[in-house]
């Protein structure tokens, strides 16, 4: 088999499986589902976040986003390398670069992300840098969002909720538990003129947690 029907085979086994165990479902609620160059930024508490979003999005769309994923994770081992360069072709980033004495970094993951955009690609980011293992329901952003989008303006950053895979895959269990997962889109957010790297961010993050479900607890 040639390895590009091998790679179509295993996205499609993964998306299927993906579908089965939870259920998933998409909801856009701020934009339409259509093949603008963009970049989803996500809530971020488990390895499988990525799939969930990249499960629900229409075929045409998957083939062209990308994930944007830590290469120590993905790079581990012949299949999660397989997996993650080949199937989902995601910009890995080397999280373990040393920064430089001006504070840029050997390889800068901010620049890896651009080159993907303007190869015609869509992301898949987690703002918050790591998965979020607190009680907080979103820890606060990173620079990165904030960078892309002085870097690309024109890209549209769509905040994207992903609800209740923390609950079919526990920390530490095995197998998954059979429940219903929503991925919930909502509008892009642009850059005001004059808005600096703090302000941007919290109003991204607003934009995230606004697409949440209710719960007692605060953010």
């Amino acid at each position: 088999m040639e390895p590009r029907m091998i790679e179509f085979f295993a996205a499609t086994l993964i998306t299927l499986f993906a579908r089965f165990v939870t259920g998933v479902r998409g909801e856009w609620v701020g934009c339409p589902p259509e093949p603008a160059s963009r970049v989803y930024f996500a809530n971020h508490v488990s390895h499988g976040d990525f799939v969930l979003l990249w499960t629900v999005l229409p075929a045409a769309m998957r083939r062209v986003t990308r994930p944007v994923a830590g290469a120590d994770y993905w790079l581990r081992g012949k299949f999660r390398r397989f997996i993650g360069e080949k199937v989902f072709r995601a910009v890995l980033i080397d999280r373990t670069a040393q920064k430089r004495e001006d504070g840029t970094r050997e390889a800068d993951p901010v620049g890896l992300m651009v080159a993907a955009l303007d190869e015609g690609a869509s992301l898949i980011f987690f703002p918050e840098g790591t998965r979020n293992t607190t009680e907080a329901r979103l820890l606060q952003f990173r620079s990165g969002l904030y960078r892309i989008a002085m870097a690309r303006p024109h890209v549209e950053l769509v905040p994207v909720w992903i609800e209740n895979l923390n609950r079919v895959m526990p920390k530490g269990e095995i197998i998954p538990i059979p429940l219903l997962c929503t991925v919930t889109f909502g509008g892009p957010v642009r850059p005001v003129e004059g808005e600096d790297m703090p302000a941007f961010l919290t109003r991204a993050r607003a934009s995230l947690l606004a697409l949440a479900p209710l719960k007692d607890d605060t953010a």
